[in-house]
């Protein structure tokens, strides 16, 4: 089997770009695949900004709160939580950003990684996921990573997506 070294960081400022790219490169097709709305995207500057404003914010102030996926020392995806209320819950989201990173298991290890970082610096009670119904690979990851699935149904999950059905995923820290 194929060795990886992976690892999961805070996203900083250098790493803005990156998070953009993935965004404002994005093929339509893909977006819908993931549940966005191309449409819905703010523009460029307006989304950097917004990222980098977070970023600054203290733990207790953040709305939203990234962290850099890497493989090898290369940065391959994201997770992030939005919304979230500090000392209480968040909503989590997860993303691999290009196809040769997918259907080898990283995922699954690097949401594993990156859990402790929302717990810990978050305080977090709960995290929840609602990822696309009809897109299999984030629905199969929080199976294997632990998350209790709790449902699905018909929502609009954030700003960037169209109505859609959803499945809602838990992972409560207090027991």
């Amino acid at each position: 089997m194929e060795e990886y070294n992976l690892s999961v960081r805070e996203l900083e400022e250098k790493d803005v770009p990156l998070l953009a790219d993935y965004w404002f490169t994005a093929t339509a097709e893909h977006l819908n695949t993931m549940g966005a709305d191309i449409n819905k995207l703010p523009n460029r500057s307006d989304f950097e900004i917004a990222v980098k404003q977070q970023i600054e914010l203290p733990y207790t102030e953040k709305k939203s709160y990234a962290l850099l996926w890497e493989l090898n020392g290369n940065a391959i995806g994201h997770c992030n939580v939005n919304p979230l209320v500090y000392g209480n819950d968040a909503y989590m989201h997860l993303h691999l950003w290009n196809t040769t990173s997918r259907h080898k298991g990283l995922g699954t290890a690097l949401v594993k990684m990156s859990i402790p970082y929302f717990s810990n610096n978050l305080k977090l009670e709960k995290l929840y996921s609602q990822p696309y119904a009809k897109n299999d690979a984030p629905n199969r990851t929080l199976e294997k990573v632990g998350f209790i699935f709790v449902k699905e149904y018909i929502t609009i999950p954030g700003t960037l997506n169209f109505e859609q059905p959803v499945k809602l995923w838990e992972l409560n820290f207090k027991k």
